[in-house]
């Protein structure tokens, strides 16, 4: 059969029907803009509902964007108020000092002015209270505040009356702003927000303490046009129109804030209300246009195009091709590019473009850009573009031999100025002659924000002091400018550690904190000479490097930080704090000091500050202690990255029943897997995990591990009985160690009853009511708890009265010496009566003999553990094949 192509079927129907073309093409036009048609109200309809659910959003997100700034004001002045409890003696240079560093005020827009006035009698009339501003910061363009009475402004006077009885900040109602009078009305208006200051001590709580304790009110102006327009500006203030109005103000003095536009009834609105301080704003919002039927248009016009193309298409089959390509050279003449064109293209570049001659380098054009930064500059040499007129001619010659392509160079503005600039610089052929082409986009705001963001990557953002980063790098020339001039004199490392710092924190929050410091950099910049660097290291800890001084001037200088830092009397919501730190001290008079050497120096100094009683000065000696001490530091060091690595190892040792049999126990023991692969015994690592807090980290890992492979610990797998885990003085004081256990019992399905926690007497009476908590909530839950070493406190039986534990294990002393020391025996013996009298089991540890076995099980002893029983093996999970 003949296949015959849709093509020509439609040509041979158009040839043989009886309707004429033209009619075939108009069916066929009509029937696609039907369908145009059809879509462009679907899409109408999807744009009107699309622009109904922004509105919304941007309704919403107006009404909290516009808190921002009056909650920012308000952290700032609670900041403050916290500044005048603990320093009531304030001066304007401290005022604006300490406004400086707590660096809130950047972020409010509108931001006028933080102000304190002081409470005061009125000479006039002693019954009428004023407040004149004694401290304004800034104070250029407030001038006109200083002594201005606010009490003769009714709406700010309302708002620091109620934030003084409510401790509470209050926002005035809208008001002109003096410093603005003459700005207009519109732009003067504003409002201030408020919060009274006590006098120096805790925090007052009733009406009649903070009445009585008055000292004056803080107050932050802020313009409402700009604090507006500012925190609306983008999405919303582009979309929409915006009118804000103050609920709580006469209706003629109610408008804060208002974009204009159509009247708002002829849109779709948006409602809100906000409140803060004691003021109630309504926000209205509705569209500044319709919604966007752009691209309905676009469809419509693409539907009318693709069918009115379809029916000259079919046409064209129907008659000839003439048309479409007549239609084709139309369409290549209509987009063929001219001169003229190129021309105005580059008169519409943002970048700068300029065309020199090649010989003399005049300049014969310069597009828009060019001639609105650089001046009428055709004519003039092309190196004089250049800041640095040398540069550019060095330029210029680079560019004949081969270019001078995407370099920095700073060039010269019309008014004088200069900017930076990424500059290009090619030989070219115009006209067929030799020209230089340059091309240059500004690159000032980038070089700018490089540069913030190097100053930011070398300085602590809270304190505004050096990082640890950037302090390394300041030791490390130190050292190099020490190392290459023998007779330079010495120079100083301190290292810095407060002492309790993260009892704040947990008392009143890391903002307490983070205040407190920013006052102790403020109080250790002034003991401190210019010369000296000073860098915030850690969380609580800082570095000094002191040059040009010797032992005895280091210690002293030293000594007057940290008792600056002890004078500061820090006060936070109705807590006193009082800080001390402890310091180390390295001195550096020798060469070959290297960095690693000078910080673990100073690292230990410090610790040993802290050991002597912290609230002390310590300088490093190189002696047995110093070696000891850096030893254990570096013991620290391993383990920790033995924790990271996963280089921890777990052995077992069997508890033996004395007295019948019954299912196996364990206790685990901790070993270290060096780098070499080499076991290290816990004695040579545990001491220093004490000494540097490391031993919940290390205590957490072991209850972790153990847990999770319960089952592949000991050979006996499900059927083990008991495993026994030594916990740390450090984790008992944890307080998350316990939620820390039962959560890994849930996680893991081990029954509590199968866990026996160890801890040892001396850690047990060190903190009794704490440790006693811990084991009754771990007790009360099925665990089991061992009394590990009785017998060495010098108050045992005393405590075990007290002490809630299910198992006693005598200290290996006594338990060495049982077979030849009838004192050892004596006690034993006693240990066990008073054991089984309160329902405890007895366990003997360092059964080494068979003659102190013997001794054990006529003492009636429960179980005991020691090398003559079991020798420690490596739980199973860790076994390789």
């Amino acid at each position: 059969m003949q296949q015959i192509s849709v093509q020509d079927a439609t040509e041979r129907a158009l040839r043989t029907s009886v309707v004429p073309p033209w009619a075939w093409a108009l069916a066929l036009l009509l029937a696609g803009l039907v369908v145009t048609a059809a879509l462009v109200e679907r899409e109408r309809w999807e744009a009107r509902r699309s622009a109904e659910e922004m509105y919304r959003a941007l309704a919403d997100s107006a009404q909290v964007r516009l808190r921002e700034p009056l909650e920012a004001a308000a952290v700032l002045l609670r900041a403050l108020q916290t500044v005048f409890l603990s320093n009531d003696r304030m001066d304007a240079d401290a005022f604006a000092a300490y406004h400086h560093n707590l660096r809130l005020a950047w972020r409010v827009p509108g931001h006028v002015m933080t102000g304190f006035a002081y409470r005061e009698p009125d000479p006039a009339d002693p019954a009428r209270t004023r407040y004149p501003y004694s401290f304004v910061t800034p104070l250029a363009g407030n001038e006109a505040l200083l002594g201005f009475d606010i009490a003769m402004q009714p709406a700010n006077l309302a708002a620091l009356e109620h934030a003084r009885d409510a401790d509470v900040p209050t926002v005035s109602a809208p008001f002109q702003l003096v410093q603005f009078r003459d700005a207009g009305e519109k732009a003067a208006r504003g409002v201030t927000v408020r919060l009274p200051v006590y006098s120096r001590g805790p925090q007052p709580v009733t009406l009649a303490e903070r009445r009585a304790r008055e000292l004056g009110a803080l107050a932050v102006s802020l313009r409402l046009e700009p604090m507006v327009r500012e925190t609306l500006e983008g999405r919303v203030l582009q979309f929409m129109h915006v009118e804000v109005r103050d609920l709580d103000a006469p209706v003629e003095a109610s408008l804060v804030f208002g974009t204009g536009g159509a009247a708002a009834e002829a849109y779709h609105v948006e409602v809100r209300e906000m409140e803060f301080g004691g003021r109630r704003w309504e926000v209205r919002l509705w569209p500044r246009m319709g919604p966007d039927t752009g691209r309905a248009g676009l469809i419509a016009v693409a539907g009318t195009v693709i069918s009115v193309l379809a029916a000259l298409l079919l046409w064209s089959w129907a008659t000839t091709h003439r048309r479409a390509v007549e239609l084709g050279r139309q369409m290549s003449a209509r987009f063929g590019e001219s001169e003229a064109r190129f021309r105005a293209l580059n008169e519409l570049l943002p970048a700068l473009v300029l065309l020199a001659e090649g010989g003399g380098g005049r300049i014969t054009y310069a597009n828009q850009a060019a001639r609105e930064r650089l001046g009428e500059v055709v004519g003039a040499p092309l190196a004089r573009l250049f800041m640095h007129e040398e540069e550019g001619r060095a330029a210029i010659q680079a560019a004949h031999e081969g270019g001078w392509d995407g370099k920095e160079a700073a060039l010269a503005l019309r008014d004088g100025g200069a900017f930076w600039a990424k500059v290009s610089l090619t030989r070219v052929e115009v006209d067929r002659a030799a020209h230089l082409l340059m091309v240059a986009i500004d690159i000032s705001e980038q070089r700018g924000l490089t540069e913030l963001l190097r100053h930011q990557a070398a300085h602590d953002e809270l304190t505004g002091l050096c990082n640890r980063r950037e302090f390394e790098r300041r030791v490390q020339q130190a050292l190099a400018a020490h190392a290459a001039g023998p007779a330079r004199p010495p120079f100083a490392l301190m290292y810095i550690d407060l002492d309790q710092f993260k009892l704040i924190n947990d008392l009143s929050g890391h903002m307490a904190g983070d205040q407190l410091l920013v006052e102790l950099v403020w109080a250790m910049r002034r003991k401190l000479r210019p010369e000296d660097v000073l860098a915030r290291l850690g969380g609580d800890e800082f570095g000094v490097l002191a040059f040009d001084v010797d032992e005895q001037r280091a210690r002293t200088l030293a000594e007057d930080v940290r008792r600056c830092i002890e004078d500061v009397m820090f006060a936070w919501q109705g807590r006193t704090y009082a800080v001390t730190a402890s310091i180390g001290i390295v001195l550096v008079d020798r060469p070959g000091v290297t960095l690693k050497d000078l910080l673990a120096w100073a690292d230990s100094a410090c610790y040993q500050a802290k050991e002597n009683g912290r609230n002390r000065v310590h300088v490093y000696r190189d002696d047995a202690d110093a070696s000891r001490r850096q030893s254990e530091m570096e013991w620290a060091n391993r383990l920790r990255a033995a924790l990271e690595q996963g280089r921890l190892l777990l052995d077992y040792q069997e508890v033996v029943p004395l007295r019948g049999g019954g299912a196996p126990a364990i206790e685990l023991l901790l070993r270290l897997n060096d780098e070499e692969g080499r076991v290290v015994p816990p004695g040579a690592f545990l001491p220093a995990a004490e000494r540097y807090g490391l031993m919940p980290q290390v205590d957490r890992w072991v209850i972790r591990e153990a847990l999770a492979h319960f089952d592949r610990l000991h050979p006996s797998g499900r059927g083990l009985h008991t495993c026994a885990i030594n916990l740390s003085g450090a984790s008992i004081e944890d307080e998350g160690l316990a939620d820390f256990i039962l959560a890994s019992l849930d996680e893991f399905g081990v029954e509590p009853s199968r866990l026996c926690l160890e801890i040892t007497e001396t850690v047990a009476v060190r903190n009794l009511l704490r440790v006693i908590r811990v084991i009754e909530r771990l007790r009360a839950a099925g665990c089991r708890i061992a009394l590990d070493d009785f017998g060495a406190g010098m108050s045992s039986f005393g405590y075990l009265k007290n002490l809630p534990a299910d198992v006693i294990k005598i200290d290996g002393s006594f338990v060495r010496d049982l077979g030849n020391d009838p004192v050892s025996r004596t006690i034993v013996g006693a240990i066990v009566q008073i054991g089984h009298l309160r329902g405890m089991d007895v366990v003997a540890e360092w059964v080494d003999s068979e003659q102190t076995l013997e001794a054990l099980h006529e003492l009636r002893v429960d179980r005991a553990q020691g090398f003559l029983l079991h020798r420690p093996e490596r739980v199973v999970y860790q076994r390789t094949a």
